[in-house]
């Protein structure tokens, strides 16, 4: 039986139709997927990258740049949730791992409440090892100190869920519309898609800094200061003194995700814009990048 040009030409039409109709499905679904599920073995880097520049109205500037990498590893998968080691890198040397007592250190994070440290006698033994090795007593335990830079003397094994905190990317409710909130910012902001390619999507936000916040943080910097020059500082002082301050700024958060939904950068940017009652002022700019990388 002969089929004509015109039906034959309609036939591929329908047919081209139906393979839209399923492409756009397909990429309808891929955009909507839900991030890649851990695994045991998945073993991430994860950098953190801080720089920051100051300028004064005086003609005064200053910068700073830092970077801490650590490794996460998926260690366990419970029905509450998963267990996680975090390391320092391998490239790490002896006197650097020496120096950081608080890895390697298992994490439960269960899917509802607080995450759990699960090897704090072991990391006990580390700070006891390390106060020793410094010819420290734990009577140095919280107090600031200036070597190559200024820090904390930590001697808590349980400080370590904080900082793995800071390095994670995976709490974050990526949506189009979601609410979200940010330290430092004042109030909540909304989550909004931008257009991007097929590889993965991107989120933004945009919110005012919390005034109060600033100053706060700023008073504990002069506390720290002051206690770094053996001149201490009153932390109601120092709250005071920056109470005469007029802080603005603005802070901008950008999430990226990859072809499977799973945030691999998130990047902060707050600007600040400080008036001291003597009508010095001054800016400053603070950028700070979260990368994760999936170790093959």
């Amino acid at each position: 039986m002969a089929i004509s040009a015109q039906s034959m030409c309609m036939k591929m039409i329908r047919i081209m139709g139906i393979v839209a109709l399923i492409l756009s499905e397909c990429t309808a679904a891929r955009a909507g997927a839900p991030p890649r599920a851990p695994q045991v073995g998945d073993t991430y880097e994860i950098i953190l990258t801080k720089e920051s520049e100051q300028q004064g109205s005086l003609g005064s500037s200053g910068s700073s740049h830092d970077k801490d990498t650590i490794i996460e590893r998926v260690v366990g998968l419970h029905v509450d949730g998963v267990e996680f080691e975090y390391d320092l890198p391998k490239a790490t040397t002896a006197d650097e791992r020496a120096s950081n007592w608080q890895f390697p250190a298992r994490v439960f994070k269960p899917f509802r409440g607080p995450a759990q440290l699960l090897n704090a006698a072991e990391l006990e033994a580390r700070v006891d090892k390390w106060l020793k090795a410094a010819n420290w007593s734990r009577s140095v335990c919280g107090h600031w100190i200036f070597t190559w830079n200024a820090f904390r003397i930590e001697c808590d094994p349980q400080s370590v869920i904080k900082t793995v905190e800071t390095f994670d990317l995976r709490s974050v409710d990526l949506r189009e519309g979601a609410s979200y909130q940010e330290t430092g910012a004042l109030g909540l902001g909304t989550l909004a898609k931008k257009p991007t390619g097929a590889e993965g999507a991107t989120f933004a936000v945009e919110m005012p800094v919390d005034p109060d916040a600033v100053r706060h943080s700023r008073a504990e910097s002069d506390v720290v200061v002051g206690e770094i020059m053996h001149k201490p500082v009153n932390l109601d002082a120092a709250l005071r003194e920056r109470a005469k301050e007029t802080v603005s700024g603005m802070i901008s958060v950008e999430f990226e995700t990859d072809s499977s939904g799973s945030v691999r950068r998130r990047t902060k940017v707050t600007k600040l814009d400080i008036k001291g009652p003597d009508d010095r002022s001054e800016t400053e700019t603070i950028t700070e990048t979260l990368e994760r990388r999936l170790i093959p």
